[in-house]
C-alpha cells in the first residue's frame, strides 16, 4: 500500500485518539488537504501556466475565496482574480449568432453557470480525498493495528461515516463488510447516544427545575452536534 495515503491516514486516526476533541478523522484529513490547496495556490502553483489555465476555467467556491482572502499573499489572489475575469468577460459575450438564432443570453447563462457552480479547489481536494477514504478500508482489511484504531475513535462525523461505509459496501466482501459496519457502527451509535443526550440536558437546563443542576457536558453540545452531523471545516 502506498505510504503516501497510509501516513496521513494513521496521524489522522492517531491525533483523534490522543485527543477526542480533534472529532472526526476524516475530517482532519480533509482540512488538512483543502489548507494544503489553498497555500499552494496562493503560493508557488499560482505561477503555473498549467493550474492558471484551470483556475481562469473554474474559478473558486464562496468558501474557497473566503480562505484565500485570509493569506497574506494578496498579489497572488489578485493576479488569479485579473486572468479570471479576463476569461470570464469574453465567455459572458454575446455574437452575432446568438442574437439572429434568438437564443441571445442563453449561451452566456450556460457559460455563467458553468463557472459559478465550479471550484479548482474542491475539485482538487475530490482528487485525493476518496484514497484516504479507500486507504482507511484497505487498512482495517488488512491490519489488526489500524482496525483497534479504528474502534478507538471519538466519532467519525455523518457525511464521512455515510461515504465509507458507501466504499466499504462495494469493496469488501459480504462477511468482511458486515464485521466493518459492526466495528465502525458501534463507535456512531455510541457517540450518537452522548450527543442526544447531551442536547437534551441543554435543552432541560432552560427549565426553572433543572436550574440548579449541574451542565455536566452540555454547554458546548450544540455546537458538538452540528459538528457531528455536518462535518467539520475548521
Amino acid at each position: 500500500m502506498e505510504q503516501i495515503y497510509t501516513i496521513p491516514v494513521n496521524e489522522a486516526f492517531d491525533k483523534s485518539i490522543a485527543d477526542p476533541k480533534c472529532g472526526c478523522p476524516f475530517c482532519t484529513i480533509f482540512n488538512k488537504l483543502e489548507a494544503n490547496e489553498v497555500e499552494m495556490i496562493t503560493g508557488a502553483s499560482m505561477m503555473e501556466p498549467s493550474v492558471r489555465i484551470e483556475t481562469n476555467e473554474k474559478g473558486f467556491c464562496k468558501k474557497h475565496f473566503s480562505m484565500m482572502t485570509n493569506c497574506e499573499n494578496k498579489l497572488s489572489l489578485a493576479l488569479i482574480l485579473e486572468s479570471h475575469l479576463d476569461l470570464l468577460k469574453d465567455k459572458l459575450k454575446g455574437n452575432f449568432l446568438n442574437s439572429v438564432m434568438g437564443t441571445k443570453g442563453s449561451n452566456a447563462l450556460k457559460k455563467a453557470g458553468a463557472v459559478s457552480e465550479s471550484c479548482y479547489i474542491c475539485d482538487r481536494i475530490e482528487l485525493y480525498f476518496p484514497k484516504m477514504i479507500e486507504t482507511a478500508v484497505l487498512l482495517w482489511e488488512t491490519s489488526g493495528d489500524f482496525k483497534d484504531k479504528l474502534r478507538k475513535q471519538p466519532y467519525f462525523c455523518l457525511p464521512h461515516y455515510t461515504r465509507i461505509l458507501s466504499f466499504a459496501k462495494d469493496k469488501l466482501d459480504r462477511r468482511k463488510f458486515n464485521d466493518f459496519y459492526d466495528d465502525i457502527s458501534s463507535v456512531e451509535n455510541a457517540y450518537l447516544a452522548k450527543i442526544k443526550d447531551d442536547v437534551s440536558w441543554f435543552c432541560k437546563k432552560f427549565d426553572y427545575r433543572y436550574e440548579s443542576e449541574p451542565w455536566y457536558d452540555s454547554k458546548d453540545a450544540i455546537y458538538r452536534a452540528i459538528k457531528f452531523l455536518s462535518g467539520s471545516d475548521e
